[in-house]
């Protein structure tokens, strides 16, 4: 019998229904700008999509003529509710969402299984929304793929970055990472923050992007440490926070999309 991982924040982060779900995602897709470039790579939001939809569609709208092509992708988020050392991969054969089905990359799984840093543990997936979130966008803008989700905790970017060597293939994979910016500050605080990030992802520069500019900070900058390996380059696709998209301006977190080509 397979297991499902199921939906744990359909109805609380994204729309439930379906129907409503397909609309608002092609919603926001519809409003975004499409580069020329084929990414390997994207660093986008993870909020719930009134908040930070607008600046993951700018990122997953990139695919659009790759879609095709990329088979597999490997999809890194921070916990957010059970805390973990390293990264952690999971059991489930398929990740649930109102969409439908996607299925686990087990043999993908297999070439990671031998680090130190990696090992199987399905608690820290079940309510993490940080990789679920992305799940119906992905959905929406690539035909059919197999997923790689792993659930980052306390880890270098060294530890990261090895993973991703690992996993790095060819056009048909595609590395996703899912960090929010700044949290809880004023609208100007939080801009001056995460222009600061924005900065340290373009110039790829690891060693400037600290805890509380990013709560995705090991996942992105192990990507950042792979990224540079292989001569990728940073273009900023969107940069705003919550007091741009729906929320005051007193107490805001920050989004930003970034596609590495």
């Amino acid at each position: 019998m397979s297991i499902i991982r199921q939906a744990a924040v359909a109805g609380l982060f994204y729309p439930a229904d379906a129907a409503q779900l397909h609309r608002d995602i092609q919603s926001m897709l519809s409003v975004t700008e499409q580069t020329d470039s084929t990414p390997k790579a994207l660093i986008v939001p993870h909020a719930g999509y009134i908040y930070s939809g607008p600046v993951a569609a700018s990122a997953f709208a990139q695919l659009k003529n790759i879609r095709h092509i990329i088979k597999r992708v490997i999809l890194l988020g921070p916990c957010h509710r059970v805390p973990l050392r390293g990264l952690a991969t999971s059991s489930a054969d398929f990740f649930e969402t109102p969409l439908g089905s996607i299925k686990i990359d087990h043999e993908a799984i297999n070439q990671i299984a031998s680090l130190p840093q990696v090992e199987e543990y399905d608690l820290t997936h079940q309510q993490e929304h940080s990789l679920e979130v992305q799940l119906p966008f992905l959905q929406e803008v690539l035909d059919e793929f197999s997923l790689v989700p792993l659930v980052v905790g306390d880890t270098s970017a060294e530890e990261v970055s090895e993973v991703l060597e690992r996993l790095w293939g060819g056009d048909e994979t595609l590395i996703v990472i899912s960090s929010d910016l700044s949290h809880y500050h004023n609208y100007n605080t939080a801009r001056a923050m995460d222009s600061e990030t924005c900065v340290a992802i373009e110039q790829m520069n690891p060693a400037a992007i600290h805890y509380d500019q990013a709560c995705g900070r090991n996942p992105v900058n192990g990507l950042l440490l792979a990224a540079k390996k292989h001569g990728l380059h940073a273009a900023t696709l969107d940069l705003r926070n919550s007091g741009d998209t729906a929320g005051d301006k007193s107490n805001v977190v920050g989004y930003g999309a970034w596609a590495f080509s």
